[in-house]
């Protein structure tokens, strides 16, 4: 059950030091109770405390964080069913993958294929972000491809399968501070890959066949002290995948069911052996619930229209996309340039940068903060 600020507040030392950045303890209290705060900002609590508030607060399905460095990805982290209901906190990753099985020529290709199909659009740039490695018996070779995806792909957080639990630890030492996810653990190999994931201080991917197994797996992963877990629930069919997506999310935010309060991956090719029908799955996975989606290929002309169906569902739907308040320069203007003003919703800022660029007519663009208002929003509202 989540804490409120006056019960938090009373774990606090109550001397409204400031080292936590907020002005009294009060005022800290009710951040950290909202989630605007980490709990970890006040030096002077004790550590179990902390971890009792911490595992109070956290939200239904876990967060669980992997990469590094400026590249570092959240899965997880939800806490409702619908975006309208609040908001979809952390988008999922999207990404093909690669194996020792695979020619070295077909390795290349995909890895080239990341740094190419790479898009913009109102100013966020649109790309994949993980890759999944297969090592299918070979640990020089598999070791070989951890080597080049991360000198060749610094920002593309890594899913590393395999059953060799010193070759995983291998390929994780090479990552350093990069933290992959370790994909494999099931019913037999659970101990070995739990101290694995344990001893690395890595995220591990529990690989089942039915929501029973994953409960099981789970609460021995809890009673271990791992809860940087993720679910692949092995479902059978199409339609058990939904079901299964669903029953994880329901029974994490509404029962509090902690043995499902993780993030799921999904790999929708399991379904179809037809691509378009695979990037539908995928569609669906985006709207419901899944954190990371492995796809068999990749293919410009289905990846953008994800990419843009995921930034759409993971924008905050309680506010409006929009650029900062200020006076922007476009080719180059001086004193003596034409002066252009609109609103600061992003779509419209974006349009008419691009008209003046295009234009080649040296400008001041104006933006006023009209609270995210698009210009005949605005005009119809009376504002």
């Amino acid at each position: 059950m989540a804490l409120t600020g006056i019960q938090i507040l009373k774990y606090l030392p109550k001397t409204n030091c400031k080292e936590c950045g907020f002005s009294t303890c009060m005022a800290f209290a009710m951040k950290v109770a909202s989630g605007q705060a980490d709990i970890d900002a006040c030096p002077y609590i004790d550590p179990k405390i902390k971890e009792e508030i911490a595992e109070a607060l956290a939200p239904p399905i876990r967060k669980v964080e992997i990469g590094g460095d400026s590249y570092t990805y959240f899965l997880g982290g939800e806490s409702v069913l619908f975006r309208h209901d609040k908001r979809f906190e952390n988008p999922p990753l999207i990404g093909t993958f690669i194996s020792t099985h695979m020619e070295d020529g077909e390795i290349s290709r995909r890895i080239e294929l990341y740094k190419k199909l790479q898009w913009t659009r109102v100013g966020i740039t649109l790309r994949l972000d993980t890759l999944f490695l297969k090592d299918e018996g070979s640990e020089e070779r598999f070791i070989e491809m951890v080597k080049k995806v991360r000198n060749e792909l610094p920002w593309v957080a890594l899913v590393l399968a395999g059953s060799n639990v010193e070759t995983l630890k291998k390929a994780i030492e090479i990552c350093n501070n990069f933290k992959p996810l370790i994909y494999g653990a099931n019913s037999q190999n659970f101990e070995d890959f739990a101290n694995l994931s344990l001893s690395t201080k890595t995220p591990l991917t529990k690989m089942v066949e039915s929501l029973d197994e994953i409960c099981s797996l789970s609460y021995r992963a809890l009673k271990k002290g791992l809860k940087e877990l993720v679910l692949d629930p092995g479902s059978q069919v199409l339609r058990e995948l939904f079901e299964d997506l669903v029953i994880i999310r329901k029974s994490a935010i509404k029962s509090r069911f902690k043995p499902l309060g993780f993030p799921v991956i999904t790999f929708p090719y399991r379904y179809t052996d037809s691509y378009l029908l695979e990037v539908l799955i995928a569609s669906m996975i985006i709207c419901k619930y899944g954190s990371i989606i492995i796809l068999s290929d990749l293919k410009p002309e289905a990846l953008f229209n994800l990419l843009i169906e995921r930034m759409n569902i993971y924008t905050d739907p309680q506010k409006p996309m929009v650029v900062e308040e200020g006076i922007y320069p476009i080719n180059g203007p001086d004193e003596n340039s034409l002066v252009a003003i609109t609103c600061n919703f992003a779509l419209t800022y974006f349009i008419v940068s691009g008209e003046i660029e295009s234009s080649r007519v040296p400008t001041w663009l104006l933006i006023k903060d009209t609270e995210g208002l698009s210009v005949l929003t605005a005009w119809a509202a009376g504002k």
